[in-house]
């Protein structure tokens, strides 16, 4: 396995790192302060501060890092790996000052590999100049989401249209005006195999009968970072045939396709907000002294700091081997260690932010630090998808399959050798 960064990767890194000093990092809090200020919060893209740092990133060559292919920087996983990284120590900016925020990082994937020509110059190609956004519409409210097979919205054919009904809720991205295509997910065939009655098809935001009902807020936050996250309703919803993506009873393995780099991604960001959290740990418990001396000379806060260290190791080269093993051997092939990051990941940040949280007392709840917004992204992202006990059973019963294959073939050498 080979993880040390390339030349080429080092001077992107060196570009962002400075990027992020000279520009993300003062920006954070007039960024916050301005969407307060703007009629529609959630239209993020329209902050004049956003705009600014996108115009600066492009001119750096630090755009569409994500995109291996054509329109993005032509980055292995791995080598974006670094980089992704970085843009999580800011994630309510810096990601989306890269044009490399979800959910406008997997769909422009999805176009990228399975839309037409067609949908790749209408849609794919204003997404990559960071001119419109876009949502990805699967959650339901009436069904168990984490079995994608259950969602209920339908997509039915009537003769050159689709016609579409049904809810989605907790559809990150689509409160922001600017996100003007969503790929939604329903069925089109519910008497087909159950793997092959669903498929995906773009709807236009501004489509008669797509309702945008309500924002949904996690743990309170409204998250107007991506977009917000959304209550969709369609009803009697008619898009042309030609919106369908890939063909009818494609869209379970199509969503599949795309989730696997949206894991790692998460991931990767996931480590930069916790390499913050240990650097606010760290500097919050040399500043304070209760009981006369330093946080950072009690042995549960040092105790606190060293397994957050280890923690973070040990999540780095996780997700390093699972990047390596998909820029070499495939996506598919590295589905068991995709699952593992995303079940390590989240779990491991999320107990760091506790410690870093803790060690900043009741300050470290409020809205003066980047804490408690990112424990309640932290705790995201363990049901974002999939939830932690989807991937832990799919990966026991992996286990046990492999396990009882080589119990068999010692089995039967065994009794060739007898």
């Amino acid at each position: 396995m080979e993880f040390s960064i390339d030349e080429r990767t080092e001077l992107l890194k060196k570009e962002l790192v400075d990027f992020m000093y000279s520009h993300v990092y003062p920006n954070e809090q007039a960024f916050a302060d301005e969407l307060k200020t703007m009629e529609n919060p959630y239209a993020w893209s329209e902050s004049k501060i956003l705009n600014e740092l996108r115009a600066e990133a492009r001119s750096r060559g630090l755009w569409n890092l994500f995109l291996p292919g054509e329109g993005g920087a032509g980055l292995t996983n791995v080598q974006y790996a670094a980089l992704s990284e970085i843009t999580g120590r800011a994630r309510t900016l810096a990601p989306a000052a890269l044009n490399c925020a979800a959910p406008d990082t997997g769909n422009m994937e999805l176009l990228a590999e399975f839309g037409t020509e067609e949908q790749k110059e209408k849609w794919l190609k204003p997404l990559l100049n960071g001119e419109i956004r876009s949502a990805f519409a699967m959650t339901e409210p009436k069904v168990a989401s984490s079995d994608a097979t259950n969602i209920e919205t339908s997509i039915v054919r009537d003769g050159d249209e689709y016609v579409i009904n049904g809810t989605k809720w907790f559809i990150t991205g689509a409160m922001n005006p600017n996100a003007e295509i969503f790929i939604v997910m329903g069925k089109t065939d519910p008497t087909a195999e159950r793997h092959k009655q669903q498929s995906q098809i773009l709807v236009p935001r501004n489509t008669p009968g797509v309702t945008v009902k309500r924002g949904m807020t996690i743990f309170g936050y409204e998250d107007h970072y991506n977009g917000g996250h959304a209550e969709l309703e369609f009803k009697d919803v008619r898009v042309p045939v030609s919106n369908i993506i890939g063909a009818e009873g494609e869209g379970f393995a199509i969503a599949q396709a795309r989730l696997g780099p949206g894991r790692i991604h998460h991931c990767m960001r996931a480590i930069g907000m916790a390499e913050r959290a240990i650097s606010m740990m760290c500097e919050r418990a040399d500043a304070r002294t209760p009981f006369g001396k330093p946080l950072s000379d009690q042995g549960v806060v040092r105790t606190w700091i060293a397994e957050s260290r280890v923690k973070i190791e040990q999540l780095r080269l996780m997700v390093l081997k699972t990047a390596w093993l998909m820029d070499t051997v495939g996506n598919k092939a590295a589905h068991t260690e995709i699952q593992a990051i995303k079940i390590a990941t989240p779990a491991a940040v999320e107990w760091i932010l506790d410690k870093a949280i803790q060690v900043h007392g009741a300050a470290g709840l409020s809205q003066d630090f980047f804490l408690a917004s990112s424990f309640a992204y932290a705790r995201t992202i363990r049901f974002a998808d999939g939830p932690d006990e989807v991937h832990k059973n799919s990966m026991a019963r992996n286990e046990l399959k492999r396990q009882r294959a080589r119990r068999e073939a010692r089995a039967a050498a065994a009794a060739a050798k007898a």
